[in-house]
């Protein structure tokens, strides 16, 4: 059996391509993204008279009312967000001005009403909009990356529960960009009901607005899954397929969709992609023809394209418009599989005459080719054949890659697990872990690694973990109480903001003024980017109340004399930083006009998360307001920077070293 995608949704917490019967829940992108950029929405057109924004700002009051009456009776947080999405949506729109669409005043206004009704409900204790077949109902949940309320949508079959029975069947879909798109048209956008034949749950998310689901856009996806696939059990209500989950998507949706299915492509069924793109070099308009080297490498980590051979374990089912720009996407994989021997199933469903679009009898073309995947009963596989750049992306099915030999080099492994025998071949492979699992078959006494046989000797609840030592596989983590690269602890800087994390900024006062001010500039910047882009507010601690158990990755912002927690971890970092010696990677800078920004297991909390210095995300606003491929990481793992402030930016740098750590967290030697 493919591993039970919703399962692993749970495990994890765990254009859009409009499904084949259901209304579009916004616009998709109607030209090629790398021509648009960032399309200009003039929001003055849409903005409210002071007479209707009064209103507005009424009833947003009367909501936030409403919502601290349920606070006060302990409504139950999972129901509490499903109002409070609603409150957040309308102050969204207000304080940031997000009048971009002909509808926003309406939506807005149809989003109050709503949230004081649902309010009503919970006073109840009951979320009754849930049990509501054959209707768009709009969801949330708590994100563990930053506690920020998310909403997606689902649609329910009308006969969705009646036969108790019977599993479902759970489409995610991803949406495309909108430029336009707020929490208020994200809800405005996904009401009616559902066609009489849906034969599906269809689930939309919304992934934190326009970012291509890369970065907490990715962790959004499993995020709304998980909190739906988990609502349904908690409730008793039907039983979502364990082997019948699709995720598609077109255009950014399609991009999403690329990424994220050959990534984790034991998480469904089929995947879907429409348009999108699957590389950053060729896409980009104007991209130089070489990064530096870190960034190339950074590059591997969404390349999609790199990732094509994964579709060995799950089905494709491309589509594209014959003459649109975006079709590169699918034959860019097209072209990386051709030198590929293994059997795969690949299908392009290429719309004669069309550009960027997707009309319906395209969509039930697709829809026809994904049922012909969609079995009464999944089969467990003898191989599985994985193929990763990165341990971010390390589940091949039977286990997980726990450590590489060396990052952003092709790694793979090739299993063949049959009744009573097991054999292994790994290419760039350091470590892995083989799971116990009762539904797949057990491990047997020995294994078969790369030609070498490895006797196990295991309790029956036991994991397997096999690491190479000297060239030598031997049973055991020969490498648990060392710093080493592995999943969720292998950078780069922007890696730190997939997981939940925490942010502590400088308590001092200035002493180097361009340096200093840029240390709070950076740490604004990246406030403030986060709350409109990603869409959420940064949890932030005070050095006195940080609790490297519970608080995630940690983001400082300073240095070791105006924020103490620097200082505190300080010595346990490959630099040496004082307020008269800067050291990195063997080099001297003044540290009254350098500042070092890295990212590094976090000793405070034994290395089992990031501490991460003077930096959010490496990429900026610009690259947020124009094509989503380009969200690629900038400095990698470590960099030293010279703060060259302007009026327009008091963030702005200039770069003088960048790179990477080896695997262990180390600066390559010279």
């Amino acid at each position: 059996m493919r591993l039970a995608a919703p399962l692993l949704f749970v495990g994890m917490v765990v254009a859009l391509a409009t499904a084949p019967d259901a209304a579009p829940a916004h616009a998709q992108d109607k030209k090629d993204d790398k021509k648009k950029a960032a399309p200009k929405v003039d929001p003055k057109t849409f903005i409210p008279d002071a007479a209707t924004l009064k209103q507005i700002k009424d009833k947003t009051e009367e909501l936030r009312k409403a919502i601290a009456a349920l606070k006060q009776k302990a409504v139950a947080d999972d129901m509490l967000v499903e109002v409070e999405i609603y409150l957040k949506a309308a102050e969204n729109i207000v304080r940031f001005e997000e009048w971009l669409a002909k509808d926003s005043i309406k939506w807005t206004f149809a989003t109050l009403e709503q949230g004081l009704s649902r309010a009503k409900q919970a006073e109840g204790g009951k979320a009754m909009w849930r049990d509501a077949p054959g209707k768009w109902a709009v969801r949330a949940y708590r994100s563990r990356v930053d506690d920020s309320i998310q909403p997606y949508a689902v649609l329910l079959p009308h006969d969705y529960g009646k036969d108790p029975k019977k599993q479902w069947r759970l489409d995610i879909v991803l949406h495309g960009r909108d430029a336009a798109l707020t929490e208020a048209k994200f809800i405005g956008t996904h009401q009616g009901t559902a066609p009489k034949d849906l034969g599906y749950v269809q689930l939309e998310v919304y992934g934190r607005g326009n970012n291509a689901y890369r970065w907490a856009g990715e962790t959004d996806v499993l995020e709304a899954g998980g909190d739906f696939v988990t609502s349904e059990f908690l409730r008793g209500g039907p039983e979502i397929g364990t082997w019948q989950v699709v995720i598609r998507g077109f255009s950014m949706g399609g991009a999403g969709t690329w990424h994220i299915g050959l990534h984790r492509p034991f998480f469904f069924e089929v995947i879907g992609p429409g348009a999108g793109f699957t590389t950053t070099h060729g896409y980009i308009a104007n991209l130089p023809k070489e990064l530096p080297d870190y960034q190339e490498k950074c590059l591997r980590i969404y390349d999609a394209h790199l990732y094509a051979e994964n579709a060995f374990n799950v089905p494709v089912v491309a589509y594209s418009g014959e003459k649109d720009a975006q079709k590169k996407a699918a034959d860019n994989i097209e072209a990386a599989l051709k030198g590929f021997k293994e059997p795969f199933k690949f299908t392009h469903l290429v719309a004669p005459g069309l550009e960027h679009q997707m009309p319906k009898p395209w969509q039930e073309k697709a829809e026809a080719e994904f049922k012909k995947y969609l079995t009464a009963k999944r089969k467990t596989p003898e191989r599985v054949r994985f193929v990763t750049f990165t341990t971010r992306w390390n589940d091949f099915a039977y286990g997980e890659i726990e450590a590489l030999e060396k990052h952003y080099e092709k790694a793979v492994v090739d299993s063949t697990w049959t009744k009573d025998a097991l054999r292994i071949t790994t290419q760039n492979v350091a470590s892995l872990r083989l799971r116990r699992l009762t539904d797949w078959h057990p491990v047997p006494a020995a294994v078969s690694i790369d030609g070498q046989t490895v006797a196990t000797k295991l309790a029956p609840d036991e994991d397997l973990f096999l690491s190479k030592v000297g060239g030598k596989w031997v049973t055991g983590r020969t490498d648990a109480d060392k710093l080493r690269k592995r999943h969720k602890l292998q950078g780069p800087i922007d890696d730190a903001f997939v997981d939940g994390f925490v942010v502590a900024r400088p308590t001092g006062q200035w002493k180097t003024p361009v340096k200093d001010r840029y240390q709070e500039a950076a740490a604004d910047q990246f406030t403030a980017v986060w709350d409109r882009y990603f869409r959420g507010t940064l949890r932030t601690t005070k050095v006195a109340d940080y609790d490297a158990k519970i608080d995630g990755n940690l983001i400082l912002f300073g240095d070791p004399e105006n924020n103490p927690l620097i200082a505190k971890v300080l010595p346990k970092l490959p630099i040496t930083w004082t307020k008269d010696e800067l050291v990195v990677n063997g080099v001297k800078y003044d540290p009254k006009t350098h500042v070092p920004v890295l990212i590094y297991p976090n000793p405070l909390n034994n290395n089992e998360s990031y501490v991460v210095i003077n930096s959010g995300h490496t990429f900026k606003e610009a690259d947020l307001k124009g094509t989503n491929a380009l969200l690629y990481p900038r400095l990698g793992d470590w960099a030293v920077i010279k703060p060259a402030p302007t009026e327009k930016d008091p963030a702005a740098y200039e770069v003088v070293a960048a790179g990477l750590f080896d695997e262990n967290w180390q600066f390559p030697k010279k």
